[in-house]
């Protein structure tokens, strides 16, 4: 059993190895292209946006699906990423659901 768990037949390596590949060379090819076309105006506005909105939509499920605890400190943090550092709005979600799971919440 454990020879066979982790054995490839050729196909299926050539087969990764080619996505790997593709993968790659289109990444790649993205930051080649984009050197070459003037990005301005919406173009910029959408790509600037897209990191903010990547987080939310991780985190959003998380703090709609999970306990009260996990609401309300994702609730403090974003309150306080709107008025001090980063760092700040980090620390102050990670205490809040320490603090609030530990009383019970």
């Amino acid at each position: 059993m454990s020879g066979e768990l982790w054995s490839l037949d050729g196909w299926t390596l050539l087969v990764i190895l080619a996505m790997a590949l593709v993968t790659y060379a289109t990444r790649v090819a993205g930051v080649v292209l984009v050197r070459f076309i003037p990005v301005r105006g919406r173009v910029a506005a959408a790509l600037e946006a897209i990191p903010g909105s990547v987080l939310i939509a991780l985190i959003a499920p998380m703090v709609l699906a999970t306990g009260i605890a996990e609401t309300a400190a994702a609730v403090l943090t974003l309150a306080v990423a709107f008025r001090g550092p980063p760092i700040l709005a980090i620390l102050t979600g990670v205490v809040a659901v320490v603090a609030l799971r530990a009383a019970g919440l």
